[in-house]
């Protein structure tokens, strides 16, 4: 219903948000890496945000990015998973090492936000492990060549440079993997340069 809100802060903490917009105060509920980026109040913010629409409440979320806001979607569409564990998940790292954890299947890590357990992580992995390696190598950006047929390596690299590395990093890492997809180098890479 609101793709999302543009105000000005009046409110931050506790894992509240609230956004004046044409004279109604808007109360969002973000995670704890939405509220640092939240400039000062008395100044201008676009939120994005998701209607939750329940037999005894609506909820409105705020996240400060659309990806924020595509894997919170991700996350609450897991079986035990609700939208205040997805909060819990996304406060605690950053999208860049959600992902990473994700492909590499560290429990540990997810296993550090609140009231997450080793069930759960292991749910969260098996159900977005694909996803989040697809979309990986979709944000690299890389079309496939001419005659249909694609460049797993490039799409690899972009992939790698998607995750915030460098492009020499991402080539250093790739340099020795042997995968056929991009999704599986990428896959590789990432656990050489753990080293698990």
């Amino acid at each position: 219903m609101y793709a999302f809100i543009e105000g000005t802060v009046c409110e931050k903490g506790n894992g509240l948000l609230v956004l004046e917009a044409g004279g109604v105060g808007y109360l969002l509920q973000c995670s704890m890496t939405t509220l640092s980026a939240v400039p000062a109040i008395g100044e201008k913010m676009k939120c994005h945000t998701y209607l939750s629409v329940r037999e005894d409440a609506m909820d409105l979320y705020g996240f400060a990015s659309k990806d924020e806001k595509k894997m919170f979607l991700s996350l609450t569409g897991i079986s035990g998973v609700g939208a205040k564990m997805a909060l819990s998940i996304l406060g605690t790292m950053n999208l860049q090492d959600l992902s990473m954890a994700i492909m590499m299947e560290d429990t540990a890590s997810l296993c550090r936000a609140p009231g997450v357990g080793k069930k759960i992580a292991q749910r969260i992995i098996m159900e977005l492990k694909d996803k989040t390696a697809a979309a990986t190598v979709t944000s690299g950006g890389t079309a496939p060549a001419a005659g249909g047929t694609s460049d797993p390596l490039g799409e690899a690299l972009e992939a790698m440079i998607a995750l915030g590395y460098t492009s020499q990093e991402a080539a250093s890492a790739l340099k020795n993997v042997k995968a056929d997809t991009a999704e599986d180098m990428v896959r590789l890479a990432l656990r050489a340069m753990a080293g698990t």
